[in-house]
């Protein structure tokens, strides 16, 4: 194995922290899963109300210009745990529930770091990262997983909560499984004899609108197929309830030791499904209940921390790992009810685009005594919270990572961040750097089947942010000169890239 080369981030970190091994600071990341930019209230949302998401934004930094590196979900959570652009990893795409772990055994990672660092570490909630080599047996201890990443504990659903396995997996073992009733999963073909949203549509308490008719479980449609494995079947309505119940639990057994937790909520990814007791609550159907569910649970994650007495020692980071949909495969009402509510915003498009609304997402800071309430036009990205935590505690990097050390910006101590980012969607990219945002040129649809605008200009985009956020007018003519200085530092950072992964990119 190759040692890497290591970069030292202790020269620019703050003299006012200087820890203990005692008292370095907690830190906790929280993702949520397909919450837009303008689905919380501290954002500018009038018809939904989320009062503790809310508190981390006003109490916290809150950035306008926060990033996902992708507009779907494993591309984008590979980048936070690795610190590396997910385009450069032909694997990180959208994984099926069996698809093997896409991180290296030794790559270094986010929570490797802070192991080394003397933190236990947790990953609870929602993975989509991949689990095993390719050939689960999911009757057996699934590995490598998340312990080989980096993580002491975790407690995961494998990919997403609409795709099979519909099982718990703590550890790399499925929780509750009776071995007499082996859990089998497959992608390409169904089970003999067991029932699907086409067989028997019958069975369902909520029906598909595209894409999730293959095995059903809990009254739900899913993508792939599962047999068996019923003891270990989770109930959709408690899952909200059960991790935050394990996550407050990490804490509490590690209260006395530094602890790092990523906490990957599931809401509001389909299926929705909450706890009757969020049910209505919203106005706005299912899609709406499960963003208050979610945000009760973050309340119960900082009530917990209030209660054992660490939140002046922790650090919080809330995000979301991409843009908004709403049909996303199931007939829950979440366009007819939407009313006047705006997922995205003042944003274009959402999940799977390259517009703004794909990858700018809510994404505050927060930390009780340490950061002062403000709101920031700084450029940040969850790809940087590696870099930037490794200041905090001094630890250092391989010097290949795309991270970057953007502290003082999370911390409230400079309106500066990272001058320049390459986003990414369904394995196309685009450029954003300063005010303006680059789109190649790209073949393909204008929507995919979920109505979310995807970016694919054949002509090719330039947008002025500032004058512009909801990337109205396409001004590449009329500054053609600003396009080609774009598009020449997009073409030289993301050298090679399209010869081989892009293949209806227009360019020249």
């Amino acid at each position: 194995m190759k040692v890497p080369v290591l970069l030292s981030t202790s020269l620019f970190a703050f003299a006012s922290f200087s820890f203990t091994e005692a008292q370095k600071p907690n830190i906790i990341v929280i993702l949520a899963d397909d919450l837009g930019y303008g689905d919380v209230s501290a954002q500018g949302a009038t018809t939904i109300k989320t009062p503790n998401l809310d508190r981390l934004a006003n109490e916290g930094i809150r950035f306008t210009n926060g990033y996902a590196t992708s507009a779907t979900s494993t591309p984008s959570r590979y980048g936070m745990m690795t610190g590396m652009y997910p385009w450069k990893n032909d694997k990180a795409k959208i994984l099926p529930g069996n698809a093997p772990l896409i991180i290296k055994e030794d790559q270094y990672t986010l929570p490797k770091m802070m192991q080394e660092a003397g933190y236990a570490t947790a990953a609870i909630g929602k993975w989509h990262l991949g689990m095993g080599d390719g050939n689960a047996d999911w009757n057996k201890t699934v590995k490598p997983g998340a312990k080989e990443i980096g993580f002491d504990y975790s407690n995961l659903i494998a990919a997403t909560n609409d795709r099979v396995p519909t099982v718990y997996v703590e550890n790399g073992n499925v929780i509750g499984l009776d071995m007499t009733d082996p859990l089998q999963v497959n992608y390409k073909k169904n089970f003999d004899g067991e029932p699907t949203a086409l067989t028997n549509p019958e069975m369902l308490k909520m029906h598909w609108s595209h894409g999730h008719n293959q095995s059903i479980h809990n009254g739900i449609p899913r993508i792939g197929f599962q047999k068996g494995g019923k003891s270990a079947m989770w109930v959709d309505e408690d899952m909200a309830d059960y991790f935050t119940g394990i996550a407050k639990d990490f804490m509490t057994n590690h209260k006395d030791k530094p602890f790092f937790l990523y906490f990957g909520l599931h809401q509001p990814h389909v299926p929705r499904a909450p706890h009757s007791r969020f049910v209505g609550s919203s106005g706005m159907g299912p899609r709406g209940d499960a963003i208050l569910e979610a945000d009760w649970s973050v309340g119960e994650l900082m009530a917990h921390l209030d209660k054992l007495g660490l939140l002046e020692n922790t650090l919080v980071f809330f995000s979301s790992d991409n843009g908004p949909v709403l049909d996303d495969g199931y007939k829950d009402q979440a366009v007819e009810l939407l009313g006047q509510h705006k997922p995205a915003g003042l944003l274009r498009g959402g999940k799977y685009s390259l517009y703004e609304a794909g990858t700018r997402v809510p994404f505050f800071v927060y930390w009780k005594g340490e950061i002062k309430p403000a709101v920031s036009d700084a450029m940040v990205c969850q790809l940087d919270i590696m870099a930037s935590v490794a200041t905090l505690i001094k630890k250092k990097l391989p010097a290949e990572l795309d991270s970057q050390n953007t502290l003082k910006a999370f911390m409230g101590k400079s309106k500066k961040g990272r001058e320049e980012l390459v986003i990414e969607a369904n394995s196309k990219l685009a450029y954003r750097a300063g005010d303006w945002a680059f789109i190649p040129p790209y073949n393909g649809a204008v929507r995919n089947q979920t109505g979310n605008e995807l970016g694919n200009l054949p002509e090719g985009g330039l947008f002025n942010l500032k004058s512009d956020l909801g990337q109205e007018t396409n001004v590449a003519k009329q500054h053609a000169k600003k396009y080609k200085q774009m598009e020449s530092r997009f073409l030289e950072i993301t050298k090679g890239y399209f010869k081989t992964n892009v293949k209806d990119i227009v360019l020249e």
